[in-house]
């Protein structure tokens, strides 16, 4: 550059041009000491290494946190289903009583006959209740639980799969989707753990 200034020699060279030139540029090894450059790797590598582990544990509090807010959520759910369900077993028994009396034009109709097991879901609400409160006694321990948890939001989800098979009644079966699609976000969120 100072002689195409210098002599006003048009400046059309580059690096990579002049390094095709034998001996414009040489290499050398150089000896590397080991013991010199080592505790500068490990001052490294272990300073990484603690960064990654506090990484991981501050996603597994978050992870922990938003995963036990999820919990509370699905039992609010697990809540409405079981104060709505006993309603809704009354009307169907009332529908049914209603149709079975203009069967029988006006004869006597026997309570014992009337069965609503088809509609009613207290034994799946008391099973995700007690999963739920499984998954959120696991979330508490800690450790290697990622696997355990997948299997209990896999009972969870089986549960609530009946509890909208059975439903009779829009908000009960709102309140089972919004369950479902709840239940669907911690089995996602499971797999972030180990």
């Amino acid at each position: 550059k100072r002689m195409a200034e210098q002599f006003g020699l048009e400046d059309d060279i580059k690096t990579s041009t002049l390094s095709r030139y034998p001996e414009v540029f040489t290499l050398e090894e150089q000896e590397i000491d080991e013991n010199t450059v080592w505790p500068l790797v490990e001052r490294a590598i272990r300073g990484a290494a603690v960064q990654f582990v506090e990484s991981r544990k501050k996603e597994g509090e978050h992870l922990k946190k938003d995963l036990l807010e999820k919990l509370d959520v699905m039992l609010s759910y697990v809540d409405f289903i079981e104060e709505r369900s006993p309603k809704v077993i009354a009307e169907y028994r009332q529908k049914l009583e209603d149709k079975v009396k203009e069967l029988l034009a006006s004869a006597s109709v026997d309570d014992s006959r009337i069965f609503s097991d088809k509609i009613c879901v207290d034994e799946e609400t008391v099973r995700l209740r007690s999963h739920i409160n499984n998954m959120e006694e696991e979330l508490k321990k800690g450790g290697c639980i990622g696997r355990k948890l997948d299997f209990i939001a896999q009972e969870m989800n089986r549960e609530a799969n009946t509890i909208l098979s059975k439903a009779n009644d829009l908000a009960i079966s709102d309140t089972g989707i919004n369950l479902k699609t709840d239940i669907e976000k911690v089995r996602e969120q499971i797999q972030n753990i180990e």
